[in-house]
């Protein structure tokens, strides 16, 4: 039996081109695209990397296959179209009313602000580092002055459940008082149901999981504002998180989208958030959402195969929305620390509680405390904070936080540093999970081979993560492709960090540096990023203070 190959047509994207293949029967029709050329050598159609010669490939070749990165591109040029008349006028951007904080703040800060008192229904699409919680706070308390609103709910992850707030506590110049319902759920309703009006806005922060198993309550609660932060997180409309978010979304009167990441897999991301943000924009069929955006194809034609009216996508996004980048704000720091944080699983916070009763009576019975043997028993307690003991794993509360960061950052270059050989290979393992390209330099590596490890993670764009042990990979390279670090674990020592720090933030940096700091609460690793944080070597002062730092979290 003689079969025949069936090549389907496919466009790529190659130094900075649309290269069309398979696409012989087409070529009249391509013809007629501006700017297209024929590469003998390729056996390809050469077309300009244009919004408008890839709608013209999409709407005439059928079946045709799109890498997702020429997706991605054409959506960022959508993007970029849609905001340039808005982005004109930001740096000089007044606030079109007071705005209630405690610090001036930047002038991107201030045109989301004006956006967000000026609609009911307002979405903040801020790059993670260009501080999008402070206009949302600033917006919540206008509202609030002005008699609006008196109850506010922040749906958030929960690793960012704290730093609501801290934010608040930092920005808010008006009366507030913060509610975090975490535990069981039932102990959230009570907590929600104890809840009475002051005079003062009455916020209520909870993760999505709470939000999806309290509806009921969250609607009986009624507030007035939703603040949906990482609102990505409902990009799935056919989710129950999704579902529970819209039918809040609902009777609020006003709501607040915040993501730095509004499409992480593709266009249709945006149906989820804005079914619950504002549902007259995109309606409330995804079927009818997706018929009009998305190019299907495919097995019964029951696949996406492509997108389709981009510009119009982008057109009807903005209409509510701010987009910016960390590039794009010249006033922003140079460097930004941003902590996320985690809690052991009980089983793990026992070990833990173990090891810190056990510490202290060991320390207490030797007639004299040197700082050598305090500093052992931290390190065993930094270690089951990353999720080990003895090499064992004991926890993954800090890898499960870790990779909901790598799923928000996606796309983008990132160094993940850690202090642990087993947190390094555990990070490994979980970025080949993900299937995401990376290179890893540890002491172990041999001294030849490190210039070419970070010569390809510098300038390979499919090498999107560069795992390093911090006293290996701390000092003496430089990673500035990336302007985003994770510490998944640091050591003691200020100086360790700084250095690590550097190998982003360093000449050449064309970004501001964002550094997210891995926190599991309870655990010494609060001590120690509270000494980082004011510059300070926990071996320092180790002696006179370590019963507060090994027992007294």
């Amino acid at each position: 039996m003689i079969t025949t190959e069936i090549k389907i047509p496919i466009m790529t994207l190659e130094e900075d081109f649309l290269c069309l293949y398979n696409c012989y029967k087409h070529k009249e029709t391509i013809k007629q695209i501006d700017g297209r050329r024929w590469d003998a050598e390729r056996k390809c159609w050469v077309l300009p990397n244009t919004a408008k010669a890839f709608q013209a490939a999409i709407q005439n070749i059928p079946n045709l296959k799109i890498d997702k990165s020429i997706t991605q591109r054409m959506t960022e040029i959508a993007f970029q179209k849609a905001q340039t008349e808005i982005k004109q006028d930001w740096y000089n951007a007044e606030p079109i009313e007071p705005m209630p904080i405690k610090v001036t703040p930047y002038r991107h800060q201030i045109h989301a602000f004006n956006l967000g008192i000026s609609r009911n229904a307002a979405a903040f699409f801020m790059e993670m580092g260009t501080g999008k919680t402070l206009p949302s706070i600033a917006v919540a308390g206008h509202r609030y002055l002005r008699g609006k609103i008196h109850r506010l709910l922040v749906v958030c992850p929960a690793s960012v459940m704290p730093v609501w707030k801290q934010e608040f506590e930092k920005f808010a110049d008006f009366p507030y008082r913060v509610e975090i319902l975490d535990g069981p759920v039932k102990k959230r309703c009570q907590t929600l149901a104890e809840r009475k009006d002051t005079d003062a806005l009455q916020v209520v922060v909870l993760n999505y999981e709470g939000a999806r198993n309290m509806v009921e309550e969250l609607l009986s609660w009624a507030p007035d504002m939703l603040i949906f932060d990482e609102a990505h997180r409902v990009k799935t409309p056919g989710s129950q998180q999704s579902k529970a978010l819209a039918r809040i979304g609902r009777i609020t009167r006003y709501r607040l989208a915040l993501t730095g990441t509004p499409i992480t897999n593709n266009p249709l991301d945006v149906y989820g958030i804005y079914r619950t943000l504002d549902p007259s924009i995109f309606g409330t069929s995804f079927w009818a959402f997706k018929n009009r955006y998305a190019i299907m194809g495919g097995w019964e034609g029951k696949q996406v195969v492509g997108y389709q009216h981009i510009e119009e996508l982008a057109e009807k996004i903005h209409r509510v929305a701010f987009r910016v980048k960390k590039d794009e704000c010249l006033d922003l720091p140079e460097m930004t620390d941003v902590y996320r944080t985690c809690h052991l699983e009980p089983k793990a916070q026992a070990i833990y509680g173990q090891m810190v009763r056990e510490s202290v009576a060991e320390l207490e019975a030797g007639e004299t405390v040197i700082a050598a043997n305090v500093l052992s028993k931290l390190l065993r307690l930094s270690q089951i904070a990353g999720g080990f003991l003895d090499g064992q794993q004991v926890s993954t509360a800090k890898l499960n936080l870790l990779s909901e960061i790598l799923d928000d950052l996606e796309g983008q270059k990132i160094v993940i540093f850690a202090r642990f050989t087993k947190e390094k290979e555990a990070i490994e393992k979980l970025l080949a999970k993900k299937k995401i390209d990376f290179v890893s330099l540890d002491g172990s590596t041999p001294m030849e081979e490190r210039g070419a490890l970070v010569e390809r993670f510098q300038t390979d764009p499919n090498c999107q993560v560069f795992v390093g042990q911090i006293t290996a990979a701390g000092t003496g390279i430089t990673l500035h492709a990336a302007h985003t670090a994770i510490f998944y674990s640091c050591s003691f020592s200020y100086s360790d960090l700084d250095q690590a720090r550097s190998r982003l933030h360093r000449s050449g940096q064309k970004h501001p540096v964002t550094n997210i700091f891995l926190v599991c609460q309870g655990t010494v690793d609060e001590k120690i990023h509270r000494a980082l944080a004011e510059k300070r070597d926990i071996a320092a002062t180790i002696i006179d203070n370590w019963k507060e730092i090994i027992g007294g979290i």
